[in-house]
């Protein structure tokens, strides 16, 4: 149908203006200085953010009776929206036919078996590969089944593009798309490729993508992502990180994917190896990237279809961001481990026409969604009883709130608009969850619906004892129960100093449980933090009480708007650098705005600037300072008078005492520049950080000229007289000398120590040494002055001279390292220990450029149990440092081989080398830890 009551093109340039004229007061928007015009900009002089332009574009199409694109709410500026408007006059609503229903009768079953992520894929597409897995919603709603066979082709090209490209197992590539077909062949494409994914949020706005790329630039360095997945509008800027990312080395888009042949082999990571990087969008100052593995991952999905009876017959409804812990785990690959269909929609879609979500809910019989608090506020706001009028919601038996601090009132309200389309109270259901624990931590029972509980408000803040108290006391503080710990997982409150509180007394929230991360990615001072005896820290504060999980506010000042994670510090310093507001005199904090149902970002920054004009000026100027940091516009700053903002007798900002006094009302620039422009500033910095990194590095690179001069005027002589030298000891002697001679021209010290606890002359054993960097092997054979057999993947030997020079050097080969799996090889090793033979193994498999420890596979402990041989335990310091993974420039500095007391296995059979295994790496990780 076309929309009536359309407005002459004369006056709708006038029209649009009043409207927005009305909506700036009626919001108390700060407008500019020369009035709202039609060049006014909705974000940094109005302060419009996602949910603002969601409404106004309701109220612009409602009265001008035009139906405006998703694109709408990316409008700069009221004459770009007023262009829509008009191109928008003869557009039709709900005309593009939506599937209805799904096949979701018969019982699939799930992969109970599976190990990893690409376990669960391959064995639904094995099992039902024609089923319909996805039907995602496009911009015109136009409707992309996508099957599991489907997704599986589409990740195979993916995966034979990225090794075209050169991608090494191990390697992070960073997923920058919106959500989409693309989206999901890219996360699987990745991991069959070996590869490690890092979804990372594509700019909404070109307005943005100067400072997107400059905050997304921490990520990807942390992350060292050798390759960026994106939209081809975004290649050109893309390029521009390469110059700030040393690892970044190709930008890949996926035109033309149906034209690429698909990888016929997949990577077979193993369950402890890493499935995904989770980085929020607060994680730009000091880059935090969870580590999750996919055991993690698999635990997590498990524990909650558990706690919510996930079956056959249910449908997931999302709309959330697949660079989200809760779109990504808890809707997409949640729904894919338990055969579950799962209809999806860009968030821009739901932002334009929240009533899109909860028709994907009526038409596909939706069971399952989930969404944060802003979200079913948005639904109350925008959605009319006029507009609520067919709606069936009686199948959704759970609405998840969470991501974001739940309001009791939102959950009073959405139950009671929504209850005439059959939506039930009880399926309600506030959730808490966290990246460190993949997805999800607390679920309530089932059918129980919201839980609000009542306390004495003063008591609480006075000793922070949550006593209950009538829920009709007007000074009670309501807080909404989150559930309890999913199966498997615990959590506890203590104080402090870690002592465990009792029920009802506020504190520290901590938790264990099977998908808890290993840390941070490459972040190890965080790490420690995070990870203190045992439990991991939440960042939250909340008490316990019938089970469920009270949460009342953060440990750190974090900030969550709009479900995007912010941190204030960044915003802070930028704004005390302004002319006219006091440097260290700024805080920025979430302040609850009962009407939105969420947090106001608010910040308070003093200044001595009393001139009416120059203050206008200056708050012009901080707003479009702290949008260019956030990428949002705050919604409120204050210029306060000095001496507003509180700090400690040390000088720390005490943010939440600035927040009560804001809350108790005691708290008494030119256009942004074109697209074009951004990015010459953008890259012209680049450029400027490429050469002062050129210049620094010109010492090192001069130091890497002549090693591999050094290395390639001696390594010829040795290796002819390798291959002329009749006895392996022989051989061993001259190559000793070799490395030797080379590491002195090259200016390299090596230490050795322990070379007493080597087993006597004549008797095997199986070394076992972590693995750093390409030079452990020249290393090892330099502290060991007698032979030792290394075992080596079989592809060495398609180089000839790498592969018969290490031949030679008595260097067994195998197919691969678990040779549980292989008795063949297994028995070639077996034979070489009774010859007397001493074994060299990497029980890592391989290294990787980031330090710590990978899981030990098991090949080199049963042998050495099976031949009842002492394992002697090998620490590798430093060669990580001579010559990085990701890199073959070698460094000048010190390596370090650390021989440990052999150990012997307690028996022959599986547990004695699974004993043995962990004993070995327990003593190797004691001394890889600082």
């Amino acid at each position: 149908m076309t929309l009536k009551g359309k407005t002459d093109a004369s006056d709708q340039a006038g029209q649009l203006l009043t409207i927005l004229h009305s909506f700036a007061q009626e919001s108390r928007l700060p407008a500019p200085p020369e009035g709202i015009t039609l060049d006014t900009r909705l974000e940094t002089d109005l302060g419009l953010d996602s949910l603002s332009r969601s409404e106004l574009i309701a109220r612009v199409e409602k009265g001008l009776g035009v139906a405006l694109p998703n694109e709408a709410l990316l409008a700069a500026t009221a004459r770009e929206l007023l262009g829509l408007v008009r191109d928008g006059a003869d557009t039709t609503v709900e005309t593009t036919p939506r599937l209805s229903g799904l096949d979701v009768a018969a019982d699939a079953g799930i992969p109970t078996s599976a190990r990893t992520l690409l376990d669960v894929l391959t064995w639904h597409h094995a099992q039902h590969g024609e089923r319909v897995h996805i039907v995602y919603y496009d911009g015109e709603d136009r409707a992309q089944p996508i099957t599991y066979a489907g997704l599986a082709e589409g990740a195979s090209r993916v995966a034979a593009r990225l090794r075209r490209a050169g991608l090494t197992e191990g390697a992070t590539v960073a997923v920058m798309l919106p959500t989409g077909p693309d989206y999901f062949f890219s996360f699987f494409g990745i991991l069959a490729a070996g590869g490690i994914p890092v979804p990372i949020y594509p700019p909404a706005r070109p307005q943005q993508i100067e400072d997107h790329l400059r905050r997304h630039a921490r990520i990807l360095d942390n992350a060292g992502v050798t390759c960026l997945i994106t939209v081809p509008e975004a290649r050109t800027v893309a390029h521009i990180l390469r110059l700030q990312v040393t690892s970044l080395r190709e930008i890949l888009t996926l035109e033309n994917l149906d034209g690429e042949s698909p990888a016929t082999v997949w990577a077979h990571p193993e369950p402890d190896d890493i499935a995904f990087l989770q980085y929020t969008s607060g994680s730009t100052g000091d880059p935090k990237g969870v580590v999750l593995s996919h055991a993690d991952l698999l635990a997590n999905i498990r524990a909650m279809g558990e706690a919510i009876a996930i079956g056959p017959d249910d449908v997931f409804v999302s709309w959330l961001p697949l660079y989200h812990d809760m779109g990504l785990i808890g809707a997409w690959l949640g729904s894919l481990y338990f055969a579950v269909p799962l209809v999806s929609m860009s968030p821009l879609s739901f932002l334009a026409r929240p009533r899109r979500w909860l028709q994907a809910i009526h038409d596909h019989h939706g069971t399952l969604s989930a969404a944060p608090n802003f979200a079913y506020e948005l639904c109350l706001t925008r959605i009319s009883e006029a507009q609520r009028d067919g709606l069936d919601l009686s199948g959704w038996r759970c609405a998840f709130n969470g991501a974001e601090p739940v309001s009791p009132l939102t959950l009073r309200r959405f139950a009671e608009h929504f209850a005439p389309c059959g939506l039930r109270p009880e399926a309600l259901a506030p959730v808490y969850g966290l990246a460190e624990a993949a997805v999800g931590l607390a679920f309530p029972p089932l059918n129980r619906g919201s839980r609000i509980d009542c306390i004495d408000r003063v008591r609480f803040a006075d000793s922070g004892y949550a006593l209950p108290v009538p829920g009709d006391d007007p000074e009670a503080l309501e807080v909404v129960a989150c559930g309890s710990p999913l199966p498997g997982y615990r959590v506890r409150i203590v104080d402090g100093e870690g002592r465990t509180l009792p029920e009802r007394h506020e504190g520290l929230l901590q938790f264990q449980g099977p998908s808890a991360t290993r840390g941070y990615y490459r972040n190890p001072e965080a790490t420690a933090r995070l990870i203190r005896d045992g439990w991991h820290e939440t960042g939250d504060r909340a008490y316990l009480a019938g089970g469920d999980i009270h949460l009342t506010g953060r440990v750190k000042d974090l900030i969550i708007r709009g479900g995007r994670n912010l941190y204030p510090y960044e915003v802070e310093q930028a704004l005390g650098e302004l002319p006219g507001i006091r440097n260290g005199c700024v805080v920025a904090f979430a302040a609850t705005d009962p009407k939105q149902g969420s947090e106001r970002l608010v910040i308070v920054a003093e200044s001595k600037e009393q001139d009416p004009a120059r203050r206008a000026a200056l708050m012009q100027q901080a707003r479009e300072r702290a949008t260019d940091i956030l990428g949002l516009p705050p919604d409120e700053i204050v210029l306060a008078p000095p001496r507003s903002v509180l700090k400690t007798s040390s000088g720390k900002l005490r943010r939440g005492d600035t927040r009560t006094l804001y809350l108790a009302g005691r708290l008494v620039a030119g256009p942004p520049r074109p697209v074009w422009q951004q990015v010459a500033r953008l890259g012209g910095s680049a450029l400027r950080g490429r050469l002062s990194r050129l210049i620094h590095r010109l010492p090192q690179r001069i130091y890497a000229g002549y090693a591999w001069a050094v290395f390639y005027l001696i390594a010829p002589w040795f290796w002819i007289g390798v291959m002329l030298t009749p006895r392996l000891t022989w051989r061993w002697g001259l190559v000793r000398f070799g490395i030797r001679l080379l590491r002195r021209l090259a200016f390299v010290r090596l230490r050795v120590t322990g070379r007493e606890r080597l087993p006597p002359a004549g008797q095997p054993f199986v070394l076992v040494a972590n693995h750093q960097g390409y030079l452990d092997a020249l290393a090892l054979i330099e502290a060991i002055e007698r032979p030792v057999s290394f075992v080596a993947k079989r592809e060495l030997l398609n180089n000839p001279f790498v592969g018969r020079f290490l031949a030679r050097m008595g260097t067994l080969f195998v197919e691969r390292f678990d040779l549980q799996r292989s008795h063949r090889e297994s028995s070639q090793l077996s034979a070489a220990l009774a010859r007397g033979a001493s074994l060299a193994f990497f029980p890592e498999g391989t290294f990787r450029t980031q330090p710590g420890l990978l899981p030990f596979r098991m090949g080199a402990f049963v042998i050495a149990a099976q031949a009842g041989l002492p394992v002697l335990p090998v620490v590798i310091k430093g060669t990580r440092e001579l010559m990085p993974g990701d890199s073959l420039l070698p460094h000048w500095g010190q390596a370090e081989v650390l021989i440990g007391s052999p150990m012997m296995a307690t028996g022959a059979d599986w547990e004695a080398a699974a004993a043995l295994r962990d004993a070995a790496r327990t003593v190797i990780g004691a001394q890889l830890t600082p």
